[in-house]
């Protein structure tokens, strides 16, 4: 992890899931904190079924970090195999692949070099993403996603 990776936002799992979830309005950063803050959020239709009014109480409890996560980025606090997979699906519109075999848990997906740079840079600690780029920047090669240590 880098010296500014340290210094980042954090969110819990949870938290970061709602609110790139709310990416999908197109509203500019300014306006989704204001909805946040001014509990102006929609009904959530999606499989997740997200409570927006949680998302609003964490931006309450403590806005400076809140704020700065939405307008520089985060570090979610803990990250799962199944949240990994949801982010995936949230942030980055990236459909992944679970693998629950006992000793083999992974997360894989196809990621720009992009996407993988703001994946590592979101995840918690613990996790290691496996897979070298090739071709071109723009272009998705297959990462794997799992736990730095296993038990």
């Amino acid at each position: 992890m880098s010296s500014s990776d340290k210094s980042k936002a954090k969110l819990s799992q949870w938290d970061a899931l709602m609110l790139e979830s709310l990416n999908a309005y197109g509203w500019s950063k300014e306006e989704r904190l204001r909805r946040i803050h001014a509990s102006e959020l929609p009904q959530d239709e999606s499989k997740f079924k997200f409570d927006y009014k949680l998302l609003t109480v964490a931006a309450a409890s403590d806005p400076a970090t809140f704020e700065d996560a939405v307008h520089n980025g985060y570090q979610i606090k803990f990250s799962t195999l199944r949240g990994i997979s949801s982010w995936l699906l949230l942030a980055l519109g990236e459909e992944a692949e679970l693998s629950l075999e006992p000793g083999q848990e992974s997360v894989s997906a196809k990621l720009t070099v992009e996407e993988r740079d703001r994946l590592a840079s979101t995840l918690s600690y613990g996790w290691v993403i496996h897979g070298e780029h090739t071709g071109a920047a723009d272009e998705k090669s297959a990462y794997r996603i799992e736990p730095l240590n296993r038990l």
